[in-house]
Formats: C-alpha cells, sequence, structure tokens
C-alpha cells in the first residue's frame, strides 16, 4: 500500500497492535488506514510508539506534546515558545522523556501527578530509555548524561566525549550507550567503566541506528550500505570490524530499522529505494526500486513482517512481508 501526503515524512512507527502511523512536517499524524490527525499547529519534530501499546506521541515546534491514536488527541503537555524535539518512552516504565531546549521533562502514563525536571548545560538533541526504563539518557554538546529517571534530586553521570552527539541507542542488556554524532561518526561507552567506543570510517552522517538479534548486532546508517557492528561479548566491538551488508555506490543508507530480537534489517536510501535483508543469508530484496525522494522514515515491526516507509516529499507506504 502506498500513499501520498504532500508534507516531509518526519516519522513512521507501527503501535502494538501493528498498525502504521506516520508523523508529517505540516503537523498532522496520518494512520494507514485512512484518518488524518491535525496534531499540531506546526511541524512535528519528533515522534516513538505510546509506551501504553496503542497510537504514538509526537512533539511539535508550536510546544505540544499530543499522543494521537485513531480515536482522536490528548494533549499531554504544553511549554509555548519552546520546540519539544525530542522524545523518548519506555513499555517498561511506563515514563515518557521529552525534551525543549536544554531542559528534559518525565512524565509517568500511570499517575498523572508525576513529574521530574533535569536541566542541561547545552541543548538536548535526543533521548533514550535503559531497557528497564529506569535511566534516562540525554544527547547533548559534549557527551551524553544519564539520570535516573523518577528521582528528582540528583547529579547526572556524564559520559563525556567531545563534540555535538545528536542520536542515542542502549543495547538490549543495557551495557553499552551507543550515539551518532554531527560528525561522520559513531561513539559509544561501556556504561560500567565509561569506556570509549570510536567507531569512525563512515562517509556520511550517521542519522539511524537500531540493535538486531537480542543485542548480538547493532545496524547503522551513514554509508553505501548498512553498517553492521558486532556486540557479542562483554567488549562488545572492540577489536572488531564492521560489515557492510548492500553495498551501493550509486546511494546512501539514510535510515534503517531493524527486528529487535531476529536478524532482519531494512534500510532506506537516499535515491528513495527501500530494501530488506535477513543477515543469515545476506540476500538483499529490493522491496521499492523505483528511485524518488530520499527515505525520511523507516520502521519494522518486532516480528518482520511490516515494514513502514517515508520519504521527503510525502511518499510514504507499507509492505507486508
Amino acid at each position: 500500500m502506498s500513499y501520498s501526503f504532500d508534507a516531509y515524512i518526519t516519522a513512521a512507527h507501527f503501535d502494538h497492535q501493528g498498525l502504521a502511523y506516520f508523523a508529517l512536517g505540516d503537523g498532522s499524524v496520518r494512520l494507514e488506514t485512512g484518518e488524518s490527525l491535525a496534531a499540531h499547529a506546526g511541524a512535528v519534530l519528533c515522534a516513538v510508539p505510546h509506551p501504553g501499546g496503542h497510537g504514538i506521541l509526537t512533539g511539535g515546534d508550536d510546544g505540544r506534546l499530543v499522543w494521537s491514536q485513531a480515536s482522536g488527541l490528548t494533549e499531554l503537555a504544553s511549554q509555548p515558545g519552546r520546540w519539544i524535539d525530542a522524545l523518548a518512552a519506555s513499555v517498561q516504565s511506563g515514563l515518557i522523556a521529552f525534551a525543549g531546549g536544554r531542559q528534559v521533562q518525565v512524565l509517568d502514563i500511570k499517575d498523572p501527578a508525576f513529574a521530574r525536571r533535569f536541566e542541561h548545560e547545552k541543548s538536548v538533541a535526543d533521548l533514550a530509555f535503559d531497557p528497564k526504563g529506569r535511566r534516562l539518557a540525554a544527547a547533548t554538546y559534549g557527551g551524553a548524561w544519564l539520570w535516573y529517571a523518577r528521582i528528582a534530586e540528583q547529579k547526572p553521570e556524564v559520559m563525556h566525549w567531545a563534540g555535538s552527539h545528536v542520536a542515542l541507542a542502549w543495547s538490549p542488556d543495557g551495557k553499552f550507550l551507543m550515539s551518532a554524532m554531527q560528525e561522520n561518526q559513531l561513539h559509544g561507552w561501556r556504561v560500567a567503566d565509561e569506556k570509549n567506543l570510536k567507531m569512525g570510517g563512515y562517509p556520511a552522517k550517521v542519522k539511524s541506528l537500531t540493535f538486531l538479534s537480542k543485542g548480538q548486532m547493532l545496524a547503522t546508517s551513514g554509508a553505501n550500505g548498512a553498517v553492521i557492528w558486532p556486540f557479542s561479548g562483554p567488549a562488545g566491538p572492540l577489536g572488531k570490524q564492521a560489515a557492510e551488508v548492500g553495498y551501493d555506490e550509486s546511494a546512501l543508507v539514510v535510515r534503517v530499522a531493524g527486528t529487535p530480537g531476529g536478524g532482519r534489517v531494512a534500510a532506506g536510501l537516499d535515491d528513495g529505494r527501500v530494501w530488506i535483508c535477513d543477515l543469515a543469508g545476506q540476500k538483499i530484496d529490493m522491496l521499492k526500486a523505483e528511485k524518488g525522494a530520499p527515505i525520511s522514515a523507516l520502521a519494522m515491526t518486532d516480528t518482520g513482517k511490516r515494514l513502514a516507509w517515508g520519504d521527503e516529499d510525502g511518499g510514504a507506504g507499507v509492505f507486508e512481508i
């Protein structure tokens, strides 16, 4: 199934029922079933699935945090004059975190009175909960700040590394925190001892990263193929080489998605194509062969049976795999 939404696709996500949602630059949230929800007065800047299982959460340049589902819209927070451009949610803890500028706020879907606020020295570019939903990592200039999400008064643990950090992913065992940087570089830390993982060599910026195979592999964008890092063993990728899957000298991978428990990875290219690969056999299946605008959003269900994509011109689609 394909769609034309006439606006930049900021994000694509499946909720826990496997329904695809598309968050758009015109402020709307579109469902694959046809519903269109006017979630924001400006652009949608970030989106994640709601931790309760139904619908998605979006942050916008109107300063609002909105829960969109087929039945309608619910505003969860509002901070006029400040963009909400980073967002994370944890199924395990039921917590939601969002950032506007230097401030991060945490909400609890089970307790409307719960609220935490954490201040940073620089603007926050991304947020990520650890696998248990207890610790929250905030990407900022100079590294990542780690907070215990439910504790009000605390001093954060800071994972230092010079430069601007823009996207985060925790390994499923919670032992490693990975960061995409503004430079053409991937960085990481072994959380227990703050050991730095310097993982360079990318020809382009790493805009997208996801763990696969129960944390045994990390897939990233930023190259002519999907870059796959091995994470087995206590040292993770230390001393190991990455593999590149689906190499194509004519295009760059700009988005990746995968199955958390399996070895299936999908890639969206800057020429509009989309492919999927089972890493066990490394056979590339081109799901979207026609070229077009760069892919800006990509999502896969945990089972790997459905894939949603969106591009910079508003083209979108859902594949049954």
